[in-house]
């Protein structure tokens, strides 16, 4: 496992300064975090990147990803209107297939669980991310921001039927389903079609209860424990699901071309906006919504002092973490590269609800990683 060189202390302080600036509750999360819940909510692809950990015949957990889900699930449990919640610990990555990068890893950062604009409070958090990670003093940092919302709002306008327009929100952090979807030739769909699915069409027909009873004999002749900890009926009811939205219709040749379209924006985020706009026509009444929203936000992240001429915006800029449902950003530096962010953020409105949470609150966070964001690291 690699291990990050250790930041010298006064750069650490540095790098932690701008989240001590505003009153948060301090977060001490377990280093073990139950796996189900998180695959649950992020999606089964992400077991391969993570340590995976079982004893003595309970269910399975893993080592810890980030905080996000800690400081949620600690928030819903003080049973607190609003929260905001700093941390500072280790996290545990296993290394994408093909590479040698398996980490342990500081982690810096904040859960903000407030109601308010939920557009200034994007951009203030982007902020914090920014200022925390020009703090480890690189000078080649650009802010990339991306948002969900807006592609819900872009395939609102193409009058898509409630299934397809969730099925297509669901790929859109998976490049791979995002492909597959606006793949002209239909054969070219069909390698998508997972275990997953070639069950679900094995229990087709069958009720819910006897399906679970099904999968719960098969489990009993190969000796084997559901994935993640989960119950058969948890299982059956997923697949359902799935095999819900596999019928669902199809995208047109027009409207594939216009995702493509809206997707292959990238450019400054005044500009960007104006090409969604463009692309979508008047009389839209999300996207406007939307796009005056981006108006609030860009005018905060300036008041908030980050450089314009370092913001950039990608419409296709997804993570692969499946509870974001907002606006999204990473603080990238030209000598890291793509996939090594110097910080990341994001909106989950909807995650609280599905954790059970009744009081309505807006959800964001962001993190720093301190081993990357500083300018003398290898």
């Amino acid at each position: 496992m690699k291990l990050e060189a250790p930041v010298p202390a006064d750069i650490l302080a540095a790098i932690q300064a701008p989240f001590l600036e505003t009153p948060a509750h301090t977060l001490d999360a377990p280093v073990l975090q139950p796996l189900g819940l998180l695959l649950d909510l992020a999606g089964e692809t992400l077991r391969e990147r993570l340590f995976v950990v079982q004893g003595n015949g309970g269910p399975e957990a893993c080592l810890r990803t980030d905080f996000t889900l800690p400081a949620l699930r600690a928030h819903i449990e003080s049973g607190r209107a609003s929260g905001r919640y700093f941390y500072a610990g280790h996290a545990f990555r296993v290394a994408p297939p093909g590479t040698d990068r398996a980490e342990e890893f500081l982690q810096v950062g904040v859960e903000a669980f407030e109601a308010g604009d939920a557009a200034i409070a994007d951009a203030r958090m982007a902020a914090l991310a920014w200022r925390a990670a020009a703090a480890g003093g690189r000078d080649d940092l650009t802010l990339l921001m991306g948002d969900i919302g807006l592609f819900a709002a872009f395939t609102a306008a193409l009058d898509l039927s409630p299934a397809l327009a969730a099925r297509l929100e669901r790929a859109f952090s998976s490049p791979r389903r995002m492909r597959a979807e606006l793949e002209d030739d239909a054969a070219a769909e069909a390698p998508q079609a997972a275990a997953g699915d070639r069950l679900a069409a094995r229990l087709a027909g069958l009720s819910e209860k006897d399906a679970a009873a099904v999968l719960e004999d098969v489990w009993a002749l190969a000796g084997i424990e559901p994935v993640g900890g989960r119950s058969a009926a948890e299982i059956v009811h997923r697949l359902a699901e799935r095999a819900s939205a596999a019928g669902a219709a199809r995208l047109t040749s027009a409207q594939k071309g216009l995702i493509k379209q809206f997707l292959a924006i990238a450019d400054t985020p005044r500009a960007a906006l104006a090409a969604v706009a463009r692309l979508a026509g008047a009389g839209r009444p999300a996207l406007d919504a939307a796009s005056e929203a981006w108006s609030r936000r860009l005018t905060a992240l300036s008041e908030a002092g980050v450089p314009a001429n370092r913001i950039r915006f990608s419409a296709a800029f997804g993570r692969p973490f499946g509870y974001y449902d907002g606006v999204l950003f990473e603080v990238r530096g030209a000598a890291l590269g793509e996939d090594q962010p110097a910080a990341a953020g994001g909106r989950y409105d909807g995650l609280p609800a599905r954790l059970g949470a009744t009081l309505a609150t807006g959800a964001v966070g962001c993190m720093v990683r301190p081993g990357r964001a500083w300018s003398g690291a290898a």
